[in-house]
């Protein structure tokens, strides 16, 4: 603890003496590292008492808050300080050090050498990288909660007539094949009108999954176009089939939207985020989400945990079984294929089936129903029962749709039209992640300090008599007047228009991220930003990735203008149209996409609607869904909240209305008096006497 603490207060003094220095960054780093480890240390510790641990974690604690404060001077270290942030080598061997100079014994530092035999050894099995304390205590808790491992496993595979035969290169051919009137949806029970939680009403082609699912049905690979709730289907379907413990993988850009759909399909059983080393997990819920990026550090624990039901969005993420995600994922589903009988596995994806048609044996066994060289039993037996062997004619027909019937469900919007709205918005909450992130929330609670400072002071210069008990909320409104006026005549970027700019630029590359999915999966997609930069942030993210767009801008000329239009409508290869909300929300005829992807709010949701038109018109074959990507926790999801209650858009669908209720000038005041307001309620007993003490002197 004493070298620690010396080792912070090399640090700070380093700070005060001005630059950081890639030394300073280094000893930072370290210090951190050895605190998180010590913190973990602590709490592990076994043979000591309660109050022992208690008086140690509160010295670690003491000491962590000290080097975040010196933090706090430089934001460049905030990053540092991240679950994700990558440890320089240097770091690791300064810990080292530090360790040594405080008497712990140290391994020896793993040479070049050791690298590369270490690379000609067969990878070993996964290991716990880390177990979040949530785990731990829920293991604790109750002895009822460990899982039963004592499920027999599936016995060999026993002689068929097809034993002799390669039936994996068959069977992608028997979807290559495929004419165009082949199925592409294994046969679902009729739907009975049925009502979700809080009277939600599902469409047709939900309910007939979940009646699937309630008839015995438990591998799927759903592959239903974009927006036709995917993700509600499967929570539906894990409750159907009492699939708790369920694991969830998805992209980190939908993780919190998983979370918030699970609260609103399924409110009975609780849903928990993995966020890096898991420290904000809770043990006890029955949805695991976690994302792509960080499932390897969790490997042992997720395989021990005894989950009965396993979902993969976007699983097209799985199509190179060489990658590391699609190992884990693989080896996920074969520990809980051992031991559940017949759990529910769940695969979803919107890229249609004939596409790279090789992508999907990672999928399929996944799913179960094929292993590295040949179909499993259940595939197996289907394709016995045909009769037919890859020298039949018939064969091919016949193989795939033993394939489908095993759980492949594909719909397409223009399919279920008479069940989704014309048009609607879906919003999507994204997590601000990271040292941007961080900059915004602290941005965010400058404004409120600002807001509550200037409340203060008017209400010590009112005249006296005029006495409110509690948050005065005509004042609130007036500060909040003055507060959008100064930023209306002041370019200054510390005000709500410059946070929302902000916070436009740090979802820009989330923003496009999904859109590039879309893309993929769903067609041509259509991507609205207010501001120049984040237009700039998006082109960027698809020429990394690959995906051809236009760009459709208020500086351009019309002949320029024109070609970008005609290069998004007339050819097949340009995916994306990146448009300005301002200058392409009118005036434009893009009904070749059905998707829209709204990466900025507008003040308005005249101004919303306006570009969703520019879709959602004469000659739109298809219903049309805008995603709305909202910051969560910040002012932005505020704000979407404001833009719909001003236009009565009631369960986020839109009813046709152009009809403009309240202003943009509305919207802004009000999220301005909803910050002033929740940091006024947010302010503690004592601090209110203080400052009424203050204003009585």
């Amino acid at each position: 603890m004493s070298v620690l603490a010396r080792s912070v207060r090399e640090v700070e003094a380093a700070l005060r003496r001005g630059r950081v220095s890639p030394t300073t960054r280094t000893k930072f780093q370290a210090v951190a590292l050895l605190l998180r480890e010590e913190r973990a240390r602590v709490r592990a510790e076994q043979g000591t008492s309660e109050r022992h641990r208690a008086e140690q974690l509160k010295r670690v604690d003491g000491i962590a808050k000290a080097l975040a404060m010196s933090a706090v001077r430089e934001p460049t270290l905030l990053a540092l300080l991240d679950d994700d942030a990558v440890v320089s080598d240097e770091a690791r061997s300064l810990s080292r050090e530090v360790l040594r100079t405080a008497g712990v014994e140290t391994g020896p530092e793993p040479g070049p050498e050791q690298a590369d035999d270490a690379a000609e050894v067969p990878a070993a099995p996964a290991r716990p990288r880390v177990v979040p304390q949530a785990v731990v205590s829920r293991q604790l808790a109750n002895p009822f909660l460990a899982p039963d491992f004592s499920a027999p496993r599936p016995s060999a595979r026993r002689p068929t007539p097809l034993a002799g035969w390669e039936l994996l290169g068959p069977l992608l051919r028997s979807f290559e094949r495929a004419g165009g009137g082949a199925a592409a949806c294994m046969s679902l029970p009729d739907p009975s009108p049925r009502r979700a939680p809080g009277g939600q009403q599902l469409m047709p082609h939900q309910a007939g999954l979940v009646a699937a699912v309630e008839a015995g049905h438990r591998t799927f690979l759903l592959a239903d176009e974009p927006g036709l709730g995917k993700t509600a289907q499967s929570l539906l379907a894990a409750q159907a089939a009492d699939a708790y413990p369920l694991l969830v993988v998805v992209p980190n850009v939908v993780k919190t939207n998983w979370v918030r759909e699970a609260e609103r399909w399924t409110p009975r059983h609780p849903a928990t985020l993995i966020q890096g080393n898991g420290d904000s997990l809770d043990g006890f819920a029955d949805i695991v989400v976690v994302n792509y990026e960080v499932l390897d550090r969790h490997m042992g624990w997720l395989g021990d945990f005894g989950f009965r039901g396993m979902v993969v969005d976007e699983a097209h993420f799985i199509k190179n079984k060489t990658a590391q995600r699609s190992r884990h994922v693989l080896q996920l589903a074969d520990r809980i294929r051992s031991r559940t009988p017949r759990p529910l596995l769940m695969a979803l994806t919107g890229t249609p089936l004939i596409n790279d048609i090789e992508d999907f044996l990672a999928i399929w066994q996944f799913l179960g129903w094929i292993d590295d060289t040949a179909p499993r039993a259940e595939l197996m037996n289907a394709l016995t029962a045909t009769g037919l062997t890859p020298a039949d004619p018939g064969f091919y027909p016949a193989a795939r749709r033993a394939v489908v019937d095993l759980g492949i469900v594909r719909r397409r919007k223009v399919d279920v039209a008479a069940d989704i709205p014309a048009r609607r918005i879906a919003d999507l909450p994204v997590e601000l992640d990271g040292q941007a992130g961080r900059s915004i929330r602290a941005a965010e609670r400058d404004l409120a300090r600002r807001l509550v400072a200037r409340y203060s002071d008017a209400l010590t210069t009112r005249r006296a008599g005029a006495v409110v008990e509690g948050v005065d909320h005509d004042l609130v409104r007036q500060v909040a007047r003055w507060e959008l006026k100064d930023a209306t005549s002041s370019s200054a970027g510390d005000n709500v228009f410059g946070m929302m700019r902000r916070i436009g630029r740090a979802k820009a590359a989330l923003a496009a991220d999904y859109a590039a999915q879309l893309a993929r999966s769903a067609g041509k997609v259509v991507f609205f930003a207010k501001h120049v930069d984040v237009m700039d942030a998006a082109e960027e993210t698809f020429a990394r990735q690959g995906v051809r767009f236009s760009s459709i801008r208020g500086d351009q000329t019309p002949a320029a203008r024109q070609r970008e239009i005609d290069a998004f409508t007339g050819d097949p290869d340009v995916a994306v149209a990146v448009c300005s909300l301002t200058a392409a929300g009118v005036g434009l005829n893009l009904q070749v996409a059905s998707n829209i992807v709204l990466a900025e709010l507008s003040w308005t949701a005249a101004e919303q609607t306006q570009a969703i038109d520019r879709s959602h018109r004469i000659g739109q074959t298809e219903p049309v869904t805008a995603w709305r990507i909202i910051a969560a926790q910040t002012v932005d999801a505020r704000i979407a909240e404001l833009i719909d209650s001003k236009a009565g858009l009631a369960a986020q669908a839109l009813d046709g209305s152009d009809d403009e209720v309240g202003s943009s000038a509305d919207v802004q005041l009000e999220a301005l008096v909803t910050l002033l307001t929740d940091a006024l309620s947010d302010a503690s007993p004592s601090q209110e006497a203080s400052d009424g003490h203050r204003r009585a002197g």
